[in-house]
């Protein structure tokens, strides 16, 4: 075998070891190598050898019983680096902290890691002990103002294997159903914003925008959020104008070039409405559908 067959070979086996890791999630956190080979098409052998390796360095652990795997600590350590060494995680504190003082609500910045939304930072204006130990709090895509605004700009590939992991309802407002969602998610990309209905949690309204990479490329998402008593219908117009905003700045920090940014992108462009410490960070009732900016 020569250098470059060796190498190839290795490329193959650390892609199977991914198809090994991806076959868990949070509805099957624990599997048997029967239901990984079952999972990943690969052969039972090579599932079993695999699973050895992974588990000898830590991204596997193996139950009581011995017959079954969860992921690995080992796994949550190098997500919380990751996470840690995100520029998004260093850059959008002062965002999230003005966003949160000019709205008055509890602002939550997420990351799309493809199946859910991954918690960044958050403010809330109820006080709670500080803490900065690193949860990995996650949330769904389909119910929740961060969640929708990222996907609404994913491919359709991406949509249709959120909807195949399952529509949970969470509450009355909860939309399970795959023609609607979809329907949503286009009327978020013609607005730039999306709104979390009373969705996720009753009496909870949330207004979400999308937040973009030097690429051009939605991958996390920023929104307000407070109760539907004070974040009523006739307010998510002011609110979306502010959140979109920031969802902006923080990408244009990020390396986004919004001339670049073709119609339907997911950012107004304007800032009006806004006082001059929310452009420069220092460091009747209407159906979702039918909330738009007014100029």
């Amino acid at each position: 075998m020569t250098s470059a067959d060796g190498g190839r070979q290795s490329v193959k086996s650390l892609f199977k070891m991914l198809e090994v890791l991806e076959a868990f999630s949070s509805s099957d956190p624990e599997l048997s190598v029967v239901e990984i080979a079952r999972r990943t098409s690969l052969p039972r052998t090579t599932v079993h050898r695999i699973v050895d390796s992974l588990r000898s360095v830590g991204f596997l652990e193996q139950d009581a019983s011995r017959d079954r795997y969860r992921l690995g600590l080992k796994l949550f350590e190098l997500g919380g680096n990751a996470l840690m060494n995100l520029p998004l995680y260093r850059e959008a504190p002062p965002f999230v902290d003005t966003l949160a003082k000019l709205s008055g609500e509890d602002v939550h910045l997420c990351i799309f890691d493809g199946a859910q939304m991954v918690f960044v930072n958050r403010r809330n204006q109820v006080a709670r002990p500080h803490n900065t130990v690193i949860t990995m709090e996650a949330s769904p895509c389909h119910s929740t103002g961060v969640g929708k605004a990222a996907l609404a700009f994913q491919g359709e590939a991406v949509i249709e294997r959120v909807i195949r992991a399952g529509l949970a309802r969470f509450t009355p407002n909860t939309i399970v159903e795959p023609k609607r969602l979809k329907a949503e998610l286009a009327a978020i990309r013609a607005r730039g914003y999306s709104i979390d209905d009373c969705e996720h949690e009753p009496e909870l309204r949330c207004v979400g925008a999308p937040i973009r990479n030097s690429a051009g490329r939605v991958f996390a998402a920023i929104s307000a959020s407070g109760p539907s008593r004070r974040v009523t219908p006739e307010r998510v117009p002011e609110l979306a104008r502010a959140v979109m905003t920031h969802a902006e700045l923080l990408s244009i920090r990020l390396g986004y070039e919004p001339s670049s940014q073709k119609p339907g992108a997911g950012f107004s462009g304007k800032h009006a409405g806004l006082d001059d410490e929310a452009r420069h960070p220092s460091s009747e009732t209407k159906t979702p559908a039918e909330w738009t900016i007014k100029s």
